[in-house]
């Protein structure tokens, strides 16, 4: 199967290169191996029609065309995204509506199971009451998930759907970790999509002061160590003074806990380890120390409540701090981690880190180190312009050389979306699609470490995770995917692309369109991009 995989990444390369910019390798007259080859890597593959349509734009335009999504119309989605009515809600209202009634009536389930001795604790039994809360509970995360299928399966403008799945990777939040899946809506919607093209610093400043950062990395809980000591011994004195004051057992549980709390260095590991510098990026145990003590303070106003972002200086570590070598002058409060944040933007490290993500996502499980360091100068040059780091990225000889054409594998949610485009499907529920990206393992938004989906082939292809995508291929086209009407459109290398000689001789076989669909779904070649 390896050598099948191979194989096809020698597909000739017959278009004539041309200079429609500086450094650029865009093909003046692409075949359709080179048009696959961008819609696959620029979007999330071939619709029915999608060949023709971008052979008469022209590669280089539809590239630059993709690069700027504000020009591209996409009302069509409006309708799609209708019947999703927690879109467009703010996390107040998504934990006034959904999340406070559904933790009311986990409460009120376990003061019913301790009163029964004989119900446990892991088997409460539920009114209907509680169960319809927390039924609309997880509508929250179900409707979010339906619509990055949708808009990955229908927009236009599929790079920016591309990137803004790039970076909620890149950033990623774990929706089952308490009161962050309350603010998932809103950290995609309002942090990460309106930066995927944008300045990499305004994204890194953007999810540094979301609340689904701060309560999955813990930082709205980072405090100054001598400042929770100080309240300790002002809660001691206050005690010692006033005995008939102190606080019943569970407030001084709480309180002991407070003072555990300190200093926290999660945010300020992944902040250098997994979102600007990489793991050498030459910084050490000191320098998460002091990028940690200048994130206390950066807390969330009512974080059960929804609430947004807020800086506490009474929680702040105030005193100077050196980071990468950098001085950081004492009394800064909220602009101690602004300085961090311009620091590691700023640093060759993070250009380099970035560049080589970028084109790992793009070009190939290992891309070519001379991308890797011209993509890192552009991102310097430009100021970390992303546009302008992925037009050089798609525009590059490395990105249009054969050994590129079918060199990455496609995860599972990549998988199921180009499904659906090349068959043409309707889908009016995407509950069904949701579940199939789960049960193929990568369930949206519960990637519980904070690095993210894996984006190399070795995580997703084995044999058993072959069978599985040939069973949904099977259910897809023959219409047993509730909520999806399968396309009527043919499916045949146009939209996929050679086949090798094994496959094809497979796929001939094949006694109706459906089975060709399904094989030509499930084969080796479908399975990259």
């Amino acid at each position: 199967m390896r050598s099948i995989f191979r194989g096809v990444a020698t597909l000739a390369f017959t278009a004539t290169l041309t200079a429609s910019g500086p450094g650029s390798a865009v093909p003046s007259k692409p075949d359709d191996a080179a048009i696959l080859h961008v819609l696959g890597r620029a979007g999330f593959g071939a619709r029915p029609g999608d060949l023709d349509q971008v052979r008469q734009l022209g590669l280089d335009k539809y590239i630059d065309q993709q690069l700027h999504p504000e020009r591209i119309s996409d009302t069509q989605m409006h309708a799609r995204l209708a019947g999703l009515v927690t879109l467009n809600m703010s996390s107040r209202a998504l934990a006034d509506e959904y999340y406070e009634p559904a933790i009311k009536a986990r409460q009120e389930a376990k003061k019913q199971a301790a009163a029964e001795p004989s119900m446990t604790e892991s088997t409460p039994r539920r009114t209907p009451e509680q169960a319809e809360a927390a039924r609309k509970a997880r509508v929250v995360v179900m409707d979010l998930s339906a619509q990055k299928i949708l808009r990955a399966a229908y927009s236009d403008r599929q790079l920016e759907e591309v990137m803004t799945d790039f970076w909620f990777n890149h950033f990623n939040v774990f929706a089952g970790k308490g009161a962050t899946q309350q603010y998932l809506t809103e950290y995609e919607r309002d942090t990460i999509r309106p930066h995927v093209l944008g300045r990499f610093r305004d994204l890194l400043e953007a999810t540094a002061k979301s609340p689904a950062m701060l309560f999955y990395l813990d930082n709205w809980q980072s405090a100054d160590p001598d400042v929770e000591a100080r309240r300790e011994q002002m809660r001691t004195r206050f005690g010692a003074r006033f005995p008939g004051r102190m606080p019943p057992p569970q407030q001084q549980q709480a309180n002991q806990q407070r003072q555990r709390r300190g200093l926290n260095e999660n945010y300020g590991r992944e902040l250098m380890e997994l979102h600007t510098l990489g793991v050498d990026g030459g910084y050490t145990q000191q320098d998460v120390i002091n990028v940690a003590r200048a994130f206390t303070g950066w807390t969330i106003d009512r974080p059960r409540q929804g609430g947004g972002f807020r800086f506490e200086p009474r929680l702040h570590d105030d005193k100077e701090k050196v980071v990468l070598g950098h001085k950081i002058k004492g009394g800064g409060g909220q602009s101690d981690g602004e300085q961090v944040l311009d620091i590691l933007a700023k640093h060759p490290a993070t250009a380099k880190f970035i560049a080589t993500k970028l084109a790992r996502r793009f070009v190939s499980d290992d891309p070519p180190p001379a991308l890797i360091d011209r993509a890192a100068a552009r991102f310097r040059e430009t100021n970390g312009d992303i546009r302008e780091v992925v037009r050089l990225i798609l525009t590059s000889p490395e990105f249009f050389a054969p050994d590129a054409y079918r060199a990455k594998v496609k995860t599972p949610f990549e998988f199921v979306v180009s499904s659906l485009r090349a068959t043409g499907a309707d889908v009016q529920t995407a509950d069904a699609l949701v579940q199939a990206v789960r049960q193929l393992g990568m369930p949206l938004y519960m990637c519980q470490p904070p690095t993210g989906y894996a984006d190399r082939a070795d995580a997703w292809i084995n044999t058993g995770a072959l069978l599985n995508r040939m069973n949904f291929a099977l259910q897809l086209v023959n219409g047993r995917m509730r909520g999806v009407q399968p396309g009527a459109a043919p499916l045949g290398p146009q939209l996929v692309g050679q086949l090798s000689a094994s496959t094809a001789a497979t796929v001939a076989k094949a006694t109706d369109a459906r089975q060709v669909a399904a094989l030509t779904l499930g084969s080796p070649e479908f399975q990259r991009r």
